[in-house]
């Protein structure tokens, strides 16, 4: 059998904390997501990776519902009003997020990751539409893979080599899960399981 480091040991807990209800919710959180996405584009007539990258500007220090909510106001105000009126739109982000969101829908071409930058959010853009090899590492999946119920501003800053590994992380751990179970998921799915779970546990 497989010989999980402590933080996959962390990781595969929390997902053995998991109702089952958890489970199926948290594996099909992405694809709710991108369910979204397509609702809003199609009654916007954008296409639904532009939606995604709006969606994914807007989602840091936001919380889910709102998230949602900000994305299809944004997106009706640039509709009507073009860029100005967009920009005039209040968010629960930072100014900043919103001017990425923008400029997503004021885009000419479809790059939007060089339009969001930052790894968090590019990882969530990803995530939205499917993705199976990237893994979107917030602080609360670094509070799974440390083990412990951290605030954000418990959180360290995740560069590019500990992004890396805690990805890494995700990647064997649902490896063995897989290996263990009865049902397949991907890392992604892993990581919203656990996510699920982990605001159960803390109240977060």
């Amino acid at each position: 059998m497989q010989r999980l480091t402590l933080n996959q040991r962390h990781i595969v807990t929390r997902f053995m904390d998991a109702t089952s209800g958890e489970i199926e919710y948290g594996k099909q959180w992405y694809s709710i997501a991108y369910a979204i996405a397509d609702r809003i584009s199609l009654a916007y007539g954008l296409n639904t990776e532009t939606v995604a990258a709006v969606i994914a500007a807007l989602s840091p220090n936001n919380k889910w519902e709102r998230n949602i909510k900000d994305a299809e106001n944004v997106v009706a105000a640039y509709m009507l009003g073009g860029v100005e009126d967009a920009l005039n739109v209040k968010v629960c982000t930072y100014k900043k997020n919103l001017a990425k969101a923008v400029d997503c829908l004021n885009s000419c071409h479809c790059d939007y990751e060089s339009l969001l930058k930052g790894p968090k959010v590019i990882e969530f853009y990803h995530s939205i539409l499917g993705a199976n090899d990237d893994v979107c590492i917030d602080g609360h999946a670094y509070s799974v893979w440390f083990g412990e119920r951290l605030t954000m501003k418990d959180v360290p800053n995740i560069g590019k080599i500990l992004r890396q590994r805690i990805k890494d992380d995700y990647i064997i751990a649902t490896e063995f899960i897989n290996d263990n179970g009865d049902e397949l998921f991907t890392p992604c799915q892993i990581q919203a399981i656990t996510w699920v779970a982990h605001k159960r546990l803390y109240n977060v």
